[in-house]
Parts: structure tokens; sequence; C-alpha cells
């Protein structure tokens, strides 16, 4: 089967066409239709599909072969049929995917040869997806402000508004070019260059001029796998980004009723007063397990087993262990203590450093007694049991 001719390469712009159907294939097990021609890009060099309708169907996903040979996978309704080999059938993309695509894709090579201006870091490979675009270099570490000064040049490269320009050189005109990186393969070597800045070979769909991609936005820099990683957005994507960041900053500057430059220090002020409350109800919840522990202190010193057996309302785990500390300095001590919440009955069962007192044990026989849950070891065990369930009488019950 020959080639499909693919429009997109003289045209970027393109959104509706006419070609003919050649034959029904298969794409990982799944029908295809090929035509002679097409305006649909298939996924390749990192860059997704286009999507769009086909002959009245959608188009899921476009994919090629090592032959060329373009193939467009349909949604086909129940009781409906691909367009028979010979028929003539129209096709429009989505214009507003591509357009995003072109300014993810020419933004990624303004970006990887700026990266090689600037840092010194050569692209190995990169990736347009759905929500995230990448670039990994050669490098293990890439430096923040170079990564900003790279992304400043590729902005200034928009404002110049130069044009780009999409060819297949001739042998002899492809041995004369300042390729950035050599071609993947070794005949119909297209080629985009980006004047004056950048020469590549790709078979993308690309703008043609650089105003076109209107904005390039690094979103970070990582490691991964070894190497550098430059997360980034371009175009319409990164101008919806910010329009969306810039709406969340407004809304917090409403709340903190500042405005959005001023929320950083509102934050961070809210920052410092959030650390001072928390030491305070620390230093709070201190003296109330101590004066808890206080009161449960003469419970413990008149059991002749030096058992301590209490349920304290509205008491965290954190709470139950604080008051359990203190009231286990006694080395003989054994402490079950309960906490209703609205997730059930949190319980705490623990013993002093000379107490034999099976801690775990005695949860587990708790658990299964009331359909409840939790583990432990022999000296200390927690868990939670049905709210309704009476503690003191399950204890008493258990302990005989």
């Amino acid at each position: 089967m020959t080639p499909t001719e693919r429009l997109y390469f003289d045209d970027p712009f393109l959104s509706h066409f006419t070609g003919r159907v050649l034959a029904h294939g298969t794409w990982s097990g799944a029908p295809s239709v090929v035509l002679d021609r097409t305006v649909f890009y298939p996924e390749a060099g990192g860059q997704m599909a286009d999507r769009g309708v086909l002959g009245g169907l959608a188009v899921r996903d476009v994919q090629v072969d090592d032959a060329g040979v373009v193939h467009h996978l349909l949604e086909l309704p129940e009781g409906a049929s691909l367009p028979a080999p010979g028929t003539e059938v129209s096709g429009d993309i989505d214009r507003a995917r591509r357009r995003i695509h072109m300014a993810l894709h020419t933004g990624q090579h303004m970006l990887s040869s700026a990266l090689v201006e600037v840092a010194g870091a050569h692209t190995v490979s990169s990736r347009l997806g759905e929500t995230v675009c990448t670039i990994d270099v050669d490098l293990e570490v890439l430096d923040e402000r170079r990564v900003a000064e790279a992304e400043a040049r590729v902005n200034a490269l928009i404002d110049d508004d130069v044009p780009i320009r999409a060819f297949f050189p001739t042998p002899e005109e492809l041995a004369s070019l300042p390729l950035r990186r050599a071609p993947k393969v070794t005949d119909n070597i297209r080629v985009i260059q980006i004047q004056g800045f950048d020469v590549s070979p790709c078979g993308g769909t690309h703008c043609t001029r650089s105003g076109q991609v209107g904005l390039v936005r690094v979103l970070g820099v990582e490691r991964y796998k070894g190497k550098g990683r430059v997360l980034f957005s371009a175009g319409g994507r990164a101008r919806s980004e910010l329009w969306q960041e810039t709406a969340a900053l407004r809304a917090l500057g409403r709340s903190f009723s500042c405005g959005p430059l001023d929320v950083p220090a509102s934050v961070e002020r809210l920052r410092r007063d959030l650390t001072d409350v928390r030491e305070a109800l620390g230093a709070a919840r201190a003296k109330l397990a101590e004066h808890t522990a206080a009161g449960l202190a003469a419970q413990l010193e008149r059991s002749p087993d030096a058992r301590v057996v209490a349920v304290l309302d509205g008491a965290s785990p954190e709470d139950l262990r604080s008051v359990a500390a203190r009231l286990t300095q006694r080395p003989d001590a054994v402490v079950l203590l309960a906490s209703r919440t609205p997730d059930g009955l949190s319980v705490l069962i623990t013993r002093g450093s000379g107490a034999s007192f099976g801690c775990g044990a005695f949860l587990k026989r708790a658990a299964e007694a009331t359909g409840g849950r939790g583990g432990g070891r022999p000296e200390h065990a927690e868990g939670r049991l049905p709210a309704h369930t009476d503690w003191p009488a399950l204890v008493a019950t258990l302990l005989g």
C-alpha cells in the first residue's frame, strides 16, 4: 500500500479536506480506514494524534505504520459500518486541538534550542501530553536560573515573530544545514527551520511564525531517571492555565481582603498565626492531660490490681496517649482508656514497665466480643469499637 499523502505538511492550518477510501486496515486489532490523503496527524514524535470527524463518524485515534500508511480509527455506533473502499469522504479535524499541538510542538523546538544555547543541555526526548509536556535533557541537574533564562530567550523570539519554514531539503541542502540533532529517518527528511534560531528534522505540525506560539512557560524542573526534566506549556494551553491560576489567586485575595499580589504575605502571616495557635493548643492539651491524669491517679491508688478504667469523651487518640503516659509512670499500672467519637469508641490499653498485663491479647478479646477492630503488642494496644459499647462494663466482664 502506498504511503498516505499528508496535507498538513503543506498547510498546518488546513482543517477540512476530502479524500478517497483506499482500503480497510487494522491497528492493534481494531479496524481502520486508509485514505489516499489526509489532514489528520497520526501520533508520532512525541506529539498526540488529531481528533475530529471523518465521513460523519468521530475519529478516536490516528496512527501511522512503518510503511507510512495512516490509519484512521473511527467510533462506530451500533449498526454503523466503515465507509467502503472507493468512497470519497470529507473530514474535519478538531482545529482547537491542532492549534494547541502546533504551539506546543513549536514551543518545544524553541525551548530545546534555548536550553542548548544557555545551559548546554541537549534534548534526548520530549513528550507533548494531554496535560503535561516534558523535555528530558542529557544533564542530571539543571540550574533553574539557566532554565529561566532559556524561557526568557524563547519568549523574546516569540515577540520578534520570526518566520518558521517546514520543507523537505535535497540531500545537498540537508548536508549544509546546521541541524540541532540528527534525523531519525534516512529518506524524505522534513526540516523545521526557525529563522536565526533553530534547525531540526521533524514530521510534526508547527506554527508558521514564532508569534503564533504566543507564550512558552516553564512549569518546573526536576530529575527523572537520572536526567534533568523540564515541564512546560505553550500557546492556548499556557494561557488557559495562567487564567485559572489568576482566578484562584484573586479568589484567595478576596478571602484575605487583599490584592492578588499580597496573597503570599497574607499566607505567611496566617502560617505564623497557625504555628502560634498550635503551640498554644499543645500547651493547653498538655495541661488538660496532666489534670485528667491527676484525677485518675486516685482511682489507680484505690485499685488493688493497679488498674484504671475510664471513658474520656471527645479525647483524641493523642490525648489518650498523653494521659496514659503520665499514669504508666507507676511501673505496675494498667491503663484502659476510651473516648467516644463520631467514628466510634477509640480505646487505648497500655501498662507500666513492671506490669505483665497482655494489652494486645485483651484488645483482641474486646474486638471479638463487640465486632470492633484493633491490635498491638503485649505492652500497648489501640483500636476502635462500636460507639454504643459500654467500656467499663465490657472491661469488667472480660476481666471477670
